[in-house]
């Protein structure tokens, strides 16, 4: 009996730890009043994954070719896709067709990669449906020349025309805030998000040249194998990259499924590099390996609740605890929105957080089919222009 009274509570603690790790790293973060400074302009690669889905290149391209910066590529690789309509006045733009269909993205990057026009030096990661601020990789040299070998910048809604929209904005802000900003400010490293972010070349092909990943989840992968050689990943909230949110339940629950299957294929990540930074005595990798095996959030939120209630028949000091995590944990979201000067339509949505919940649920149903579903999430909002006008780009 005691023994799984014991495991009982270690289990507890396993969850719980989770609705107050955030606002224990937030108390240990500092602003730092020191940015780099910018540089000479270093050779960039640009790549531009689609999958089946081509409606949004134009417009992403458009994006890029009003970026303040001249030495650069740009790679689309439309995998699957039609590219009897693509046409591009710019000889920077380099239409690509992989002859067999790719269905990954590594492969998509690497196809650029042994494509490349020239041996640029770094290369950056934009999704079709993406668009970019004009001195976004005037931001990412930044870092590149303070020493970083890999920099996350910061993906901004594109769109806020749905509930779903809106609460899929919240939930990118509370990343980029606690597992970008905080993670980097206490000297660990920014989660990678899987577009808007760079890296040299060289490092790119070093880390997952040699490695055939399929399914999502490559930035797992990738951020991994970074941290465990105890390079640090940057973030920078000035790279601005805007990211279309999901707009239909399907779409979510789709999308979903994928990433909560990733998240129970790489979690495991988490342990070797707590373990790592034990034996390395670094801060980056035991912290980071933390982060790694933190379940998504409606799960662990979903089993703090049961917890809390189960405790009801067994200890009210328990209970206590639950709902002060909890309480904890709301404040913390409550401060990365505050901190984030985040939309009014998005703080509107929160009313329909359980719905967002919800739906969440039934993507973790459908898990283990997460592979059949289309490697790429399907867009349905196709817009030049950022919706709330935040985009600082001349649209004349």
């Amino acid at each position: 009996m005691a023994i799984i009274w014991a495991i009982c509570i270690l289990l507890q603690v396993l969850i719980g730890y989770n609705l107050y790790l955030p606002i224990i790293l937030f108390s240990f973060y500092k602003p730092s009043k020191q940015i780099p400074p910018l540089a000479a302009e270093d050779d960039y690669a640009i790549i531009v994954t689609a999958y089946e889905q081509i409606d949004s290149i134009p417009n992403v391209i458009a994006s890029i070719l009003k970026l303040n910066y001249t030495n650069y590529m740009v790679y689309i690789v439309a995998d699957k896709c039609d590219v009897s309509g693509l046409s591009f006045d710019d000889d920077r733009i380099i239409i690509l067709r992989p002859p067999e269909t790719l269905a990954s993205n590594t492969r998509s990057h690497f196809y650029a990669i042994h494509n490349f026009k020239r041996p640029h030096t770094r290369l950056t990661i934009i999704d079709s449906d993406n668009l970019v601020e004009p001195e976004y990789l005037h931001e990412l040299d930044r870092y590149f020349n303070a020493g970083f070998s890999a920099v996350q910048g910061i993906r901004e809604a594109k769109n806020l025309n749905t509930t779903y929209a809106c609460l899929d904005a919240a939930r990118d802000i509370y990343y980029h805030f606690y597992d970008g900003k905080i993670l980097f400010g206490i000297s660990s490293s920014a989660t990678l998000a899987g577009s808007g972010m760079a890296f040299t070349t060289q490092l790119y092909r070093d880390c997952l040249e040699s490695r055939d990943i399929t399914g999502a989840g490559f930035d797992k992968v990738l951020q991994s194998i970074i941290v465990g050689q105890n390079l640090r990943i940057a973030f920078t909230d000035k790279a601005i990259v805007y990211d279309e949110k999901t707009t239909h339940s399907d779409q979510l629950v789709k999308q979903r499924s994928r990433w909560i299957n990733t998240w129970f294929k790489y979690f495991k990540f988490g342990f070797t590099l707590v373990f790592k930074g034990i034996t390395n005595f670094s801060r980056n990798q035991f912290i980071f390996g933390f982060i790694l095996l933190r379940p998504p959030l409606f799960i662990f939120l979903i089993l703090s609740v049961i917890c809390m209630l189960a405790n009801v028949f067994i200890s009210i000091t328990a209970v206590f605890i639950w709902l002060v995590g909890l309480i904890v944990f709301v404040l913390g979201f409550y401060i990365a929105l505050v901190k984030s000067d985040t939309d009014k339509r998005i703080w509107q949505s929160l009313i329909n957080i359980p719905k967002f919940i919800f739906y969440q649920v039934l993507s973790l149903l459908k898990v283990s089919k997460a592979n059949k579903h289309s490697v790429a999430t399907t867009h349905y909002y196709n817009s030049g222009t950022v919706e709330n006008d935040k985009i600082k780009s001349d649209e004349s």
